[in-house]
């Protein structure tokens, strides 16, 4: 993929206005979509995925970047097109024309990261949480969503020099499991033959499949990005190479993961731990206490949470200033410029999905809802086409959207029918406060003025 940006001044003129404060330059976007993907996924499911493929496990990890990289792509092209927050629900909008469609879509983003973050604190207050603390699981990830709301509403700024700082932690930690694992193999432990076996229960290609939607899962995180476009400085410059680099730099850290923990550690001894990179370190043997990993561990999840809530208050707030949801979720404080009640409404749902949830079964729901909403933005780059903007942008091959609809159509027939089930009724709960808010009337932008950085209606005409 080729990037055609001509690279304009560090200030960005060719930004739209916004009622954000524009806070997030090229490194700490690249440390942002990193610090998202580098997550919870793979420090918790990776013995989930060792149960489905075996020891195999840098297979699906390999094969769900490249799923990955292709529905990257598609928005690299869209958020430098058209650089508003709103992320998938304004690029369904404006491809589709149809408010019902783009209402879908972003609530299917919504509902996906808010459900993501509830899982999150789940796994927060799990096992790597009572290393130090035994707690009831619920009531701590409670208390560990309301601390990452208060962190959210305090400002964009201090909330990215956060993630920056639990960012190098988190990649430390698996940076050290793959040091670990090398250790192990340097002294002739391990067995290194295991990364080429799969699952004798079924076929390679049906475990890689299997596993590559949990491993999917772990790849989540690239989309948010999107959601923050009005809050970047030179979004039309930056933002491919912040995505591209952040998605390569994830992917060749968890392949060595795979790697490493595969020879290491017996895919069953994976499988049946709730805390699976534990075990490589107490299989290394070196000196490294089960506390510190575990609060590297611990600081990995928080960061996730912390960047998914930032991506639901966002999209909330998009959604409410285009008229999709109430005009009240676009409310921003005034000195702190955040969109304070999009983070209230996110973190109570949030809260109402930890309660009632599993970490398992909220984050195959996740990404099946993710999946509805990449087919959809897959979709758009190509209708948009059409559709003429003044700024150049980057603009991604043909083929690639169309190898991601597909790769997502793939994906979806993995998922269970339990997933399915709980999918649609998020939607139809979506449908209903959809449907509501335009029978009320509530629905519409929350100053009473145009969307920033929104555009006319454009001709039909054929994209430079």
């Amino acid at each position: 993929m080729t990037d055609h940006v001509a690279a304009p001044p560090e200030s960005g003129p060719t930004d739209p206005p916004t009622p954000l404060k524009r806070a997030i330059t090229g490194k700490l976007l690249f440390l942002f979509i990193l610090g998202d993907v580098l997550g919870a996924g793979i420090y918790a499911l990776v013995g989930e995925m060792a149960g489905k493929v075996g020891g195999a496990v840098w297979v699906p990890l390999l094969v769900a970047l490249v799923m990955a990289l292709l529905t990257a792509g598609s928005y690299a092209e869209l958020v430098t097109k058209y650089p508003q927050a709103g992320g998938a629900a304004v690029f369904a909008a404006r491809a589709y024309r149809s408010s019902p469609v783009s209402f879908l879509v972003g609530f299917c983003m919504l509902a996906a990261g808010v459900t993501s973050a509830a899982g999150l604190s789940l796994a927060f207050a799990g096992d790597y949480l009572k290393e130090f603390w035994d707690v009831p699981t619920t009531g701590a990830a409670l208390v560990f969503l309301v601390a990452v709301a208060l962190l959210n509403a305090r400002g964009i700024s201090e909330s990215l020099r956060a993630n920056v700082v639990m960012t190098v932690v988190e990649v430390s930690g698996l940076v050290l499991i793959i040091v670990l694992a090398g250790i192990v193999l340097g002294r002739g432990g391990g067995e290194p033959q295991r990364v080429l076996e799969f699952d004798d229960s079924t076929t390679p290609t049906l475990a890689v499949l299997g596993a590559a939607v949990l491993a999917y899962y772990s790849f989540m995180g690239f989309e948010t990005s999107a959601n923050m476009a009005e809050e970047m400085h030179d979004a039309r410059r930056v933002y491919p190479k912040a995505l591209f680099g952040a998605l390569l730099t994830a992917g060749v850290v968890y392949v060595l993961v795979g790697l490493g923990v595969s020879f290491v550690v017996s895919p069953d001894q994976l499988a049946s731990s709730s805390g699976p990179l534990l075990e490589v370190v107490s299989a290394a043997d070196v000196g490294v206490p089960d506390r510190l990993f575990s609060l590297i561990a611990l600081i990995a999840v928080a960061n996730g949470a912390l960047l998914t809530m930032i991506m639901a208050s966002r999209l909330t707030f998009g959604m409410a200033r285009d008229g999709l949801l109430p005009s009240t979720l676009a409310r921003v404080l005034s000195r702190r410029r955040t969109p304070w009640v999009a983070i209230v409404a996110t973190t109570a749902i949030a809260m109402v999905l930890a309660a009632t949830g599993s970490v398992a079964a909220l984050a195959e729901t996740v990404v099946l809802l993710l999946l509805f909403v990449f087919v959809s933005t897959n979709v758009a780059v190509l209708v948009l086409r059409r559709d003429v903007v003044d700024a150049d942008h980057f603009r991604v091959p043909t083929i690639v959207p169309v190898l991601a609809v597909v790769s997502c159509i793939v994906l979806m027939t993995q998922q269970s029918a339990e997933s399915w089930l709980r999918a649609g009724i998020l939607l139809a709960v979506g449908l209903v406060l959809f449907g509501l808010a335009r029978a009320t009337g509530s629905g519409g932008r929350g100053d009473g003025a145009p969307a920033a950085g929104a555009e006319p209606e454009a001709q039909p005409t054929q994209d430079r």
